[in-house]
């Protein structure tokens, strides 16, 4: 058992089949570790074929590499996890981009993020839940970060379609939860992760400060679905950030603003 990831009494894991997409590094591999240490049977899912191979030989899961969020290849990807696994019993949607930039960044940069941040989950969704509806159970985890809640500084792309990703997360929760789909959005700010190093300055200073090993975010996960909890917080601090965005969202955007007003006198913007 890694540090951080809890036993589940709530949810029992044992031979649950689990995809994992984005798991050759950071949060998924260690979301890969941390079911496969709970008990399940995992599918590795990463573009990169070596990383991908190397965290399925340590948690004893199957290797499937390749592409999970275009159409063709979220369908190659149900279709192997499907052979591998027989049932998929919990699906998460956890890979992902950030590309830098506002109004102003490329075309091919909103499209990217649209396609990997949103459109991953939809498809991967339309080809899971005809057999979920039809028995009556299965688990739709989406990594969908603090920026689905609140906003990222500096990624109008990711801000927008982490948005995105959260209200499908919710349209999902609310349509299909009396038919035994459960739903869980993971939230975290700040993960000691490859893409938080790409970050640069403006990384460095809104997010590194609280920053958190990918293990426990994976800890947080397992307690999540022990607790059926569709918001899971790692930052524990983003409820209270949510709720002020909420109630007072003037106030916040003001406060928001005074930060990038920060950011860009000290240089990080």
């Amino acid at each position: 058992m890694n540090p951080g990831t809890p036993e589940l009494s709530g949810q029992d894991l044992s031979g649950q089949g689990v995809v994992v997409t984005g798991a050759g590094r950071g949060i998924g591999a260690a979301l890969a570790r941390a079911f496969a240490a709970a008990g399940a049977r995992v599918v590795v899912n990463d573009l990169d074929a070596a990383a991908a191979a190397a965290v399925a030989k340590e948690c004893g899961g199957v290797a499937a590499p390749g592409d999970a969020a275009g159409e063709q290849g979220v369908a190659a990807l149900v279709a192997q996890a499907r052979e591998a696994l027989g049932e998929i019993d919990v699906w998460c949607a956890n890979a992902g981009v950030a590309p830098t930039g506002g109004a102003d960044a490329p075309a091919a940069a909103w499209a990217l993020a649209w396609e990997v941040n949103v459109l991953a989950h939809v498809r991967a969704a339309d080809l899971l839940l005809p057999r979920w509806l039809e028995r009556g159970s299965g688990r739709f985890v989406a990594t969908v970060s603090a920026a689905g809640l609140l906003t990222s500084l500096g990624s109008a792309p990711y801000a927008v379609s982490k948005h995105g990703a959260l209200a499908f997360a919710e349209w999902l929760a609310a349509t299909y939860r009396h038919r035994g789909l459960r739903v869980h959005a993971v939230c975290p700010q700040g993960v000691r992760t490859d893409m938080l190093s790409s970050t640069g300055a403006m990384g460095e200073i809104l997010l590194a400060p609280t920053a958190i090993e990918a293990e426990e975010v994976a800890g947080a996960v397992l307690a999540g679905l022990r607790d059926e909890r569709f918001l899971i917080l790692p930052h524990p601090e983003v409820a209270e950030y949510y709720t002020h965005r909420a109630t007072d969202p003037d106030r916040w955007l003001g406060g928001m603003n005074k930060l990038q007003r920060a950011l860009e006198k000290g240089g990080a913007a």
